[in-house]
């Protein structure tokens, strides 16, 4: 269901919050569509993706007025109801706030593209579009993060952007440091969302509710938990090591192993200010706390300490930037802290001026490294001539990161120094804010002076290259509105900052953003605070080499704990390992039925088994009428297990198995349940066919294997067994004493025809009913064979190279079964086929219809080789499992779109003159199912039969065997 919520600011007669979820829909769609268009659109790749972007930053904008001349808060909310049960719909929320982190990734998203597609226009076609393609899918990972209005959606999207961070990072996967910095900042970010899962799980059970406006809109409840203290402790943690606060804050310095394209847009723009965004977001809650708004602003004043040593410290050039970036992380944090209408005016201000010239740095620094191979700051000089541009939008993205005017960043920063000195802790605050913006001055100096204007040096003197025009359009633009926002400053004021500033303060007020305030204590902050940074720069050199001698200054850096402890729990892991993971399997299943067992006998005691002192309650055995097939069967079954488990010659044991196996699903068979029954018997055959397979390469005679010198190990066996099976017993028996509840099964007997058009219950119920839950099923199925077929890597190739002629992955031919194979093979996938339409109405379905095919493709391959089975599949078994899973997953896209629900299959009927039919998406849906099936199934089979045979995944010229060469080795036999 749908609703829509807007002040009185907008035009009744045009809704625009109906468009946001489709803007994200369109977002996603087209990062995904892009791993297959952009790998081969070659060096134009950058232009088309950014289109993706910037048409979006085009669709955000038509919001802008709405926000801007609205009355009270402007406010956008979307509902789509996704698990009402649960309390989770997909809520998307616009207001002033996530507007403006709306506008800055989807406008700094469509020049870092840009960028990117000339950054790697050397490299191949294919790595560039990769990078291309996460980066987009990061952005839309981003914008579902700040509109998402639902918290436990939120999280969702807010953990997507740690994954897609770690790609990204390590991007350059042949880099050691790359792939350490990638999972250092993987770790952190998404270990401190597990503890902001935690937090946002307890905070809407304690309000009731998941909304995210509406647990700010009554923040007392949450606030008068007893839970609160732990709420406040998770959620301050997921934020700080997101936005890389003291002491996470190693990770992000670190995390400039990234392709610059990636450090400006994830690291300085939009990912590192998600920690921020989410503290805004809660802080109607956490201000209620004293001692939460002292941990925030002894934590953001701690961390802008810190960031700026370690970037007096630093030589890297985008190391130094980093470092900055750290600093004014911590000075938002610093500034959420603070209370009043000001400090939220210096949060909107600071992050709109942040993003400008921060992302403009780092598009400079990817030059002039991408320019001429050097990475620090004493390789670099004499730029400007080679680089005249990057040299321009260096310096004013600098001026305006030194708080100049006229450049926006000296507005940002007249209306920090205005909350910190309106502040309860105005003296500490102030103080570190001069000496940590003092240093950021210094740093803006450097990096606008030393590379373009300093001596010549070896790396400047022969450059790789000047400048392109994608490189350079990112860091003019950002640079050039750094200039026009503080030149009038009143765009920003009534369309950006304002809207911004009365979201977070959750009520309208006058929000004054202008370049010139008169002589004002602030004023004499800024001078004070450039006056120190000059000096910084003039004797940048002697203070960054006597801060290197400052070894003391590293046990800041905490990452040496960090190593230590990420170490340690390796080092725990592998012991652990070894210790448990042993190689035998006899232990493994032992330890899993023991644990089993276990928890059934405590089942059986805590539960409502026992009725007093009259003890277990057991159905009315007397009542059911013993019938003489069934005594039989079960004899069967038994006899199965027995021989299963005394015999010592692994065939006969797999005999056995096979036996119970095909007993049970006769008792399914004779008790109604002819689908279970045909999927046991299925599953039954395909089991004996695979782990034949296996026994090939293994003993006939186990011997020795299951006793040792001094203690019989089936003694042990035995007796776990026994109890297994009797704690097994007692409770099947307690579960068929209690009274049975026919609701749910009258339901869907009733139902099925009816509602989902189909008279077999069992197949409807997971097609129709149940969709979600066997799309989830075949997903599981799906990734444990893609797993397997990378574990089972193929074996061993052939010691001796086959003479031509002989086919490999098969045993000595015989003629009869070679031919009866072919017949059997067809005959098999046309009845699959054939099970597979008719399962809505009859027994069958995708599943069993999949497994009848796979048990065709398993006697092809015993028959004629598994290379020659892999052929007539025609595709790469998992290539099948992903066609299945996208049918099955576009099958529910109809009932998305019309009847607003996932899976909710449509249906028509087809009218053939002579007749009618009816067709639905279930069809589609079954069919994914069948083919997921096939490839799954068949996965496992070849790779086994792969092992055994020394094959490897490649079908080579030797396994090409011919028709005519199996038909004359075949009468040859």
């Amino acid at each position: 269901m749908f609703s829509n919520t807007l002040d009185s600011s907008a035009i009744a007669s045009w809704m625009p919050g109906e468009a946001i979820p489709s803007l994200l829909v369109i977002a996603f769609l087209g990062a995904a569509l892009s791993f297959l268009v952009l790998p081969r659109l070659g060096k134009s790749a950058g232009p088309v993706a950014a289109l993706l972007p910037a048409g979006l930053f085009a669709a955000f904008m038509t919001y802008v007025p709405v926000m801007a001349y609205g009355e009270g808060v402007p406010t956008i909310l979307q509902t789509v109801q996704w698990v009402p049960s649960l309390g989770i719909n997909f809520d998307v929320r616009l207001d002033g706030f996530s507007l403006l982190f709306a506008l800055m990734i989807t406008g700094i998203g469509s020049l870092v593209v840009l960028y990117a597609g000339s950054y790697f226009a050397e490299k191949p076609a294919d790595d560039r579009g990769r990078f291309l393609s996460y980066i987009l899918l990061f952005m839309s990972a981003m914008l579902g993060t700040v509109l998402s209005d639902n918290v436990i959606v939120m999280f969702v999207f807010w953990e997507m952007t740690s994954l897609l961070s770690f790609l990204l990072i390590g991007f350059n996967s042949t880099s050691i440091e790359a792939r350490k910095a990638a999972l250092q900042s993987l770790v952190i970010t998404a270990g401190g969302g597990l503890a902001l899962f935690g937090g946002l799980l307890i905070m809407g059970m304690e309000a009731g509710t998941f909304s995210l406006l509406e647990i700010t809109s009554n923040p007392g409840v949450v606030t008068d938990s007893t839970w609160f203290g732990v709420i406040a402790a998770l959620v301050l943690i997921g934020a700080f090591t997101k936005s890389a606060q003291f002491p996470f804050h190693f990770w992000l310095p670190n995390a400039m192993q990234a392709p610059t394209p990636a450090s400006a847009y994830l690291h300085s723009a939009t990912m590192v200010k998600l920690g921020i965004f989410l503290l805004a977001r809660f802080d109607p809650i956490l201000s209620a706390s004293p001692t939460v708004i002292v941990i925030m602003v002894a934590v953001g004043l701690t961390t802008m300490l810190v960031a700026a040593l370690m970037a007096l410290r630093a030589d890297g050039l985008k190391a130094i930037l980093a470092y900055s970036t750290v600093a004014s992380l911590g000075l938002l944090v610093t500034l959420i802290g603070l209370q009043g209408p000001g400090s939220s005016i210096g949060i909107a201000g600071f992050i709109l001026a942040h993003s400008l010239y921060k992302a403009a740095l780092f598009f400079c620094a990817g030059i002039v490294i991408h320019s001429t191979g050097a990475t620090r700051v004493r390789d670099l000089g004499a730029l400007f001539g080679l680089l005249p541009l990057t040299a321009i939008a260096a310096i004013l993205a600098s001026l305006s990161m030194a708080g100049l005017p006229p450049f926006v960043g000296f507005i940002a920063k007249e209306y920090v120094f205005e909350a910190k000195l309106d502040s309860s802790f105005a003296a500490i605050v102030t103080f570190v804010a001069v000496l940590v913006n003092s240093v950021l001055v210094a740093i803006a100096g450097i990096f606008a002076l030393r590379p373009f204007f300093g001596k010549a040096t070896a790396f400047t003197e022969k450059p790789k290259h000047g400048e392109t025009i994608g490189m350079t359009t990112g860091p003019v633009v950002l640079a050039a509105l750094g200039v026009f926002f503080g030149l009038f400053a009143d765009i920003p004021q009534y369309f950006i900052v304002g809207p911004a500033a009365v979201a977070l303060q959750g009520a309208p007020f006058y929000v004054s953003f202008e370049l010139w305030h008169g002589i004002t204590p602030m004023l004499g902050l800024s001078a004070l605070v450039v006056l120190i940074g000059g000096l910084l720069v003039w004797k940048w050199t002697p203070i960054h080499e006597a801060m290197l001698r400052l070894s003391f200054i590293d046990r800041f850096s905490f990452e040496k704990g960090y190593d230590a402890i990420f170490g340690g729990l390796l080092s725990l892991a592998q012991s652990t390992t070894r210790t448990i993971q042993n190689g035998q399997m006899r232990t493994y299943v032992a330890v899993t039925i023991a644990v089993v067992t276990g928890a059934l006998i405590y089942a059986v005691l805590a539960g409502e088994t026992f009725a007093g002192a009259a003890g277990l309650t057991l159905p009315p055995l007397a009542a059911d009428e013993i019938r003489p097939y069934l005594l039989i069967v079960c004899t069967l079954i038994a006899l199965g297990g027995i021989v299963a488990a005394v015999s010592r010659s692994m065939v006969v044991s797999l005999v056995g198995v096979g036996l119970s196996g095909y007993g049970i699903a006769l008792v399914f068979l004779k008790n109604g349940a002819p689908d279970l029954a045909l999927t046991q018997f299925l599953v039954e055959t395909l089991l004996v066919v695979i782990v034949s397979a296996v026994l090939v390469k293994m003993p006939a005679i186990a011997d020795g294997l299951r006793s040792y010198s001094k203690f019989d190990l089936r003694i042990g066996d035995a007796l776990l067994s026994t109890v297994f099976a009797g704690a097994l017993f007692v409770v099947l028996l307690s579960i068929a004493a209690k009274p049975f509840n026919p609701a749910v099964t009258e339901y869907y007997a009733v139902t099925s025809l009816s509602e989902a058009f189909g008279r077999n219950v069992v197949n409807v119920i997971l097609v129709d009913f149940r969709a979600l839950d066997t799309l989830g099923e075949i997903a599981v199925v799906a990734f444990a064979a893609i797993a397997a077929w990378a574990v089972l890597t193929g074996g061993n190739p052939p010691s001796k190279t086959p003479k031509a002629g002989v086919a490999t992955n098969r045993a000595v031919p015989s003629l009869i079964f070679e031919t009866t194979a072919r017949m059997f093979f067809f005959l098999m996938l046309i009845v699959s086929v054939w099970v597979l339409f008719r399962g809505h109405n009859e027994p069958g379905g995708g599943f069993i219809g999949g497994l009848i095919a796979s048990a065709g493709f398993a006697v092809l391959a015993l028959a004629l080789g598994v290379d020659f089975a892999r052929r007539r599949l025609l595709l790469h078994p998992i290539t099948w499992m992903g066609i299945g899973l996208t049918l099955a997953i576009l099958s529910g896209v109809p009932g998305a779109i019309i009847n607003e629900s996932f899976l909710t299959h449509q249906w028509i009927n087809l009218n053939l003159g002579v007749t009618s039919m009816k067709l639905g998406t279930t069809y589609l849906f079954d069919i994914g199912v069948y083919l997921t099936v096939i490839g799954g199934v068949l996965a496992f089979l070849i790779r086994v039969q792969q092992q055994n045979s020394g094959g490897d995944d490649a079908t080579t010229a030797a396994d090409d065997v011919t028709n005519s060469n199996i038909s004359t080795q075949g009468a040859s036999v």
